[in-house]
């Protein structure tokens, strides 16, 4: 899932390139971040370019945000998934409006990554951003599908939040979706956990742990249906949006060029039910990330 609150600082400068027949046969390394949506999307990546022939070499589950990002950068890796609305820690531009809507945050960090060697190629459609998921039974009793519902159920008094201690204090998280949607939700119906586990906070308002009925989650998160939570519908945009895309070293692309079509098939068709479908196979039934990855390539004619 997408990691918050970047800060990225003493970026290693980029090793001096090969040439010639070496520079040509030189395998790609494939990387990934350490979660479940990132071994898929990487190991999705990893298989169409062996599918294209060429050799690759596979660092998935590399490590969080700022180990993937530098490693890029200095040319350690070729080509990793990344989220379009982390984009606005590396650029520390987080109070800048384009980050809420899909293609405002891909243009903007297109055109940012571009003056650093990088390319962002074409993103899915599933925004796997920061939401709150409310108890199925409460959901649907009490009629909540969006966050101005939830604001309601909130000033009712109905309301009792598991989430993290970030989640709770970012401006960018949960006094944003406030303000957006007029309500307060008071810090005594809050449980606020040190870390940013989806999978504790959304099995707490599943469960109704310790009086819980509504957790944060990610927008993709894999568990979602099979515990029965209601996501809250943001008409108003209040997050960043975070949608998955390969990001390639623009000299790699140079190079095998037939990439950006076979992963464009690929990233566009990848929406929010599809993903979470996807990592439900991992998380819930406990799959093996590229078994999945290749199952589904396969199954939609894309191997």
């Amino acid at each position: 899932m997408p990691s918050r609150r970047v800060v990225l600082g003493g970026f290693l400068s980029a090793p001096l390139a090969a040439s010639g027949p070496a520079r040509a046969a030189a395998p790609l390394v494939v990387a990934s971040k350490s979660d479940t949506e990132g071994a898929l999307t990487g190991a999705m990546i990893a298989l169409a370019l062996e599918s294209l022939g060429l050799t690759v070499v596979r660092k998935l589950g590399l490590g969080p945000t700022l180990i993937v990002r530098n490693a890029l950068l200095s040319g350690e890796v070729d080509l990793a998934p990344e989220y379009t609305g982390n984009g606005a820690f590396f650029t520390d531009t987080v109070s800048d409006p384009a980050w809420k809507t899909p293609e405002g945050a891909f243009e903007t960090i297109r055109r940012a990554d571009a003056a650093l060697g990088l390319v962002w190629l074409a993103r899915a459609p599933a925004n796997n951003t920061w939401l709150i998921a409310v108890n199925g039974d409460l959901a649907r009793r009490e009629g909540l599908a969006t966050m101005a519902d939830f604001a309601r159920a909130v000033a009712a008094g109905l309301i009792r939040l598991a989430a993290s201690t970030e989640f709770v204090e970012s401006p960018a998280a949960l006094p944003s979706f406030e303000a957006a949607y007029g309500f307060r939700l008071p810090l005594d119906h809050i449980i606020s956990l040190p870390g940013g586990d989806t999978a504790v906070t959304a099995r707490a308002a599943a469960q109704g742990i310790s009086g819980v009925n509504a957790g944060m989650v990610y927008g993709t998160d894999g568990a979602l249906d099979a515990l029965d939570l209601v996501v809250m519908a943001d008409p108003k945009g209040a997050q960043i949006v975070y949608e998955v895309a390969p990001v390639i070293r623009a000299e790699a692309l140079a190079r095998h060029s037939e990439i950006r079509p076979v992963l464009a098939r690929i990233f566009s068709g990848l929406n929010a039910p599809i993903l979470r479908s996807l990592n439900a196979r991992v998380t819930v039934d406990g799959a093996v990330a590229e078994a999945v990855a290749r199952a589904y390539l396969t199954q939609n004619g894309l191997l």
